[in-house]
């Protein structure tokens, strides 16, 4: 199930949302290489994603772990490692894990933004990212293993959209074998049925004798970045702009919820 679109309109131009997904397509190509170069890719994820064991000092120094092609991270002690919580934000592993982070954002990052204002999205992004954060190293907090990707504060705008919006349809494509369909689905379906796989899928790395046990996949910062969006979202949202979206997705489309 694959998210496409929401009918639910935008009173402002997502401006935020554009640069935010610019900025991660700029880090893509012109830092990570595009994931062309296979030694340009493995050092930016290794020197600036967030490796828990450096941050809370419970990796050993000199340990590392293979990212393939002869290639390893190894734990260091550099001064950048007190960035990475920010920088892993704009980071990622492959063009299948920028692709579906970029898509997920697009659906539902304009309205998130539209209900607030720029400058308070701005925030409100990067805080469910360092929530999502957070939450990976409680988890994990001796991995030696880097951890980057947006699908932690892109997980924080989906859970301040099923508070905004849990009514709006939002068009899943399905695919499954060669049925392909789009069908309309409410968000607070999709949402929670989400986060249930994310829930399910983490409580392996609950696990004190091996935290990787689900492959690398950093489930617990998902859940900690939806559910500090969820909480946040009060607190950041503008009533008057959510007033006024209300008001336009019922003359738009005056038989939905």
């Amino acid at each position: 199930m694959i998210p496409i679109s929401d009918d639910n309109p935008t009173l402002r131009t997502p401006v935020v949302t554009y640069l935010l997904l610019g900025t991660i397509g700029f880090v893509w190509v012109f830092i990570q290489g595009a994931g062309l170069d296979a030694y340009r890719l493995a050092a930016s994820v290794c020197n600036l994603g967030m490796v828990p064991g450096e941050l809370t000092g419970k990796a050993a120094l000199g340990a590392f772990v293979p990212l393939g092609d002869g290639l390893a991270c190894v734990v260091d002690n550099e001064s950048i490692n007190l960035l990475t919580p920010i920088t892993s934000m704009f980071l990622h592993g492959g063009w299948g894990h920028l692709l579906g982070n970029c898509l997920f954002f697009w659906v539902f990052g304009n309205n998130v933004e539209d209900s607030m204002g720029r400058l308070r999205f701005v925030v409100f992004y990067l805080l469910c990212g360092l929530a999502a954060a957070a939450a990976h190293l409680l988890v994990d907090p001796g991995s030696p293993v880097p951890t980057v990707g947006a699908s932690g504060a892109i997980s924080g705008v989906m859970g301040a959209y099923l508070l905004l919006y849990p009514r709006v349809r939002v068009n899943m494509l399905f695919i499954i074998v060669i049925f392909i369909r789009v069908f309309p689905v409410p968000a607070w379906a999709v949402l929670l049925w989400w986060f249930g796989v994310q829930l399910f899928s983490g409580l392996p790395q609950l696990n004190t004798v091996s935290a990787e046990a689900t492959g690398g996949v950093a489930f617990w910062a998902h859940i900690g970045g939806f559910v500090a969006g969820m909480a946040l979202i009060k607190l950041f949202q503008n009533p008057r702009y959510t007033n006024q979206r209300t008001s336009l997705r019922h003359r738009l489309h005056p038989n939905h919820p």
